[in-house]
């Protein structure tokens, strides 16, 4: 499953630069499928929401750094832990129980976004 940062975050950053999908972001900035990944075109969010990968979408949070569920892929294909959560001094990435994905799913979405 994707990963969050709770509300616990003291925004110290460490997290963001150790992202491989480019998909923390400080609160309040806006993200985009593009950003970090070599997606193109359109995509169907989780929400269902169609898409162009270089729209800027609005920030999940204001207020602490946040994961963007599409793009979170556990660090799986790259690491072998979240690499959020290893460096994390605070403990704030958790699993985030509304996007349950298979470690199948994750590689998929890995592949998805680092097509070649």
């Amino acid at each position: 499953m994707a990963l969050r940062i709770t509300e616990e975050c003291i925004g110290c950053a460490a997290c963001e630069p150790e992202c491989p999908n480019n998909a923390i972001y400080e609160g309040g900035v806006e993200w985009s499928l593009m950003d970090g990944t070599s997606l193109t075109g359109t995509f169907t969010l989780k929400d269902g929401t169609v898409t162009d990968a270089a729209t800027r979408q609005s920030p999940i949070s204001n207020s602490v750094y946040y994961i963007v569920p599409d793009k979170c892929t556990e660090c799986q294909g790259f690491h072998d832990e979240p690499q959020c959560a290893a460096v994390c001094p605070v403990d704030c990435c958790v699993s985030d129980e509304m996007y349950a994905e298979t470690i199948d799913d994750l590689l998929a979405k890995k592949q998805l976004l680092h097509a070649e």
